[in-house]
């Protein structure tokens, strides 16, 4: 299995959801870790109810729509099980659109240069906000034991974001010095 279906499993073994509420989850919750397309998803949550790793139930909602809502078989949590007790692969190089344009800023004039440096900054400070916002919403002394891994994922993309910031910042000044 990749590592999406494994994604999907885990977040279905948090609780009981549709196609829709998983491509949700992946555009909000776990963005700044994972990414899944719409298409991806429900390829994927086919696989796994042919695995008889999940099941689905068949909601009606109003008067004729009817909703798929997925939940964890006895199986799919074995195999989840097993997934989390692997050993992580080496740590990846990331695909950074943004490092790769720089490593050929020669072709930029220092003012473009500069431009790319204060647009980056501003995304950056923006998923910072984002992000500030979310993590404060919990009561660092009272985690529920569901939640301490999205907590714990906050509060490394918090750090993670402070230093790009400061990194950028830095490369800004000597830029325009």
């Amino acid at each position: 299995m990749n590592t999406l279906a494994y994604a999907i499993l885990g977040l279905i073994d948090k609780d009981k959801v549709t196609g829709y509420d998983l491509t949700k989850i992946f555009s909000d919750s776990v963005a700044d870790f994972w990414s899944a397309k719409q298409s991806q998803i429900y390829t994927e949550l086919k696989k796994l109810v042919d695995a008889a790793l999940i099941e689905y139930e068949v909601v009606i909602q109003g008067e004729v729509l009817e909703k798929k809502v997925y939940s964890i078989t006895t199986k799919g949590k074995e195999e989840l099980a097993a997934w989390m007790h692997e050993d992580e692969p080496p740590l990846s190089q990331s695909k950074d659109i943004f490092k790769l344009r720089l490593y050929f800023s020669e072709q930029l004039t220092s003012q473009e240069l500069c431009g790319k440096f204060e647009k980056q900054l501003d995304k950056c400070q923006l998923l910072l906000t984002r992000y500030t916002v979310k993590f404060n919403e919990y009561d660092s002394s009272d985690i529920p034991t569901a939640k301490i891994g999205d907590y714990l994922l906050l509060k490394g993309a918090i750090a993670h974001l402070r230093t790009q910031i400061e990194w950028l910042n830095e490369s800004l000044a000597y830029i325009q010095k």
